[in-house]
């Protein structure tokens, strides 16, 4: 009979409890560090092809000049609603798809989102975009920072702001036809406050996650999907930001 007076005796369940725990927390790392590392590519991948696209012949592709301005060509059409459509595709058949596919769509996303985003170098300087983004890029981390070790739960304030971007998506289609520079103002305003609130929401949504498919075919799918949501958080943030800070090249 094991003496129950002797330390060693129950120390086994403790240590391999320990052993579990620390197990838990290595993965979770590796799965939420995997997550980053692929929102932080599809946000380069994004800058860079913006840029190669802005400073060379390619942006005449997606644009043409007209006497109010610059409108897109119909190839600039397609490059601007193809995003789109892969997000939902993405989303709706995630299921469906392969780890690999989904991998293939989030960088085809990306690339053509940057393609997409070139115009702005036609209406802002190129030192208040990488002041913005720069500038995104600490406000994000802050943000996710806190998501991640916040013990509150934000599952509420999330419902909140989601609600609160319908409502924003509504407002923008309205201004589409009022063009209003201050309901632009407040919606770009409203913009930034919510995709800021998002990346902290969806950061601990994200990271909850890892319970669910931690060690399992879809721990993968996690990390891609994962990666877009917290990609698009970055990139809604940058262009609100943007409007609201961005200097005008006129």
């Amino acid at each position: 009979m094991a003496n129950w007076s002797d330390p060693r005796t129950g120390a086994a369940p403790y240590a391999a409890a320990g052993a579990r725990t620390e197990a838990r927390d290595a993965g979770l790392r590796s799965y939420m560090l995997s997550v980053y590392n692929y929102m932080l590519s599809g946000v380069l991948l994004t800058a860079i092809i913006a840029m190669v696209f802005a400073k060379s012949s390619l942006i005449g592709l997606l644009v043409q000049q007209t006497a109010r301005g610059y409108s897109p060509s119909m190839l600039g059409w397609i490059v601007t609603l193809s995003p789109l459509a892969i997000v939902f595709a993405m989303s709706f058949g995630q299921n469906r798809m392969s780890e690999g596919t989904l991998k293939a769509l989030f960088f085809a996303y990306a690339g053509l989102l940057g393609a997409s985003l070139s115009t702005i170098f036609l209406t802002y300087t190129d030192t208040s975009i990488a002041q913005v983004f720069f500038g995104t890029a600490a406000g994000f981390g802050a943000l996710s920072l806190y998501g991640y070790t916040t013990k509150k739960d934000l599952s509420g304030f999330g419902t909140f702001l989601i609600m609160g971007l319908v409502g924003l998506i509504v407002a923008s289609i309205v201004n589409l036809f009022l063009q209003s520079s201050v309901m632009n103002l407040v919606i770009s305003v409203i913009g930034v406050l919510i995709f800021a609130g998002l990346t902290a929401y969806d950061t601990q949504k994200i990271k909850s996650m890892y319970a669910y498919v931690g060690g399992t075919d879809m721990q993968g799918k996690a990390v891609i999907m994962g990666a877009l949501t917290l990609y698009l958080d970055f990139i809604n943030m940058f262009l609100f930001l943007l409007r609201l800070f961005g200097s005008s090249r006129d």
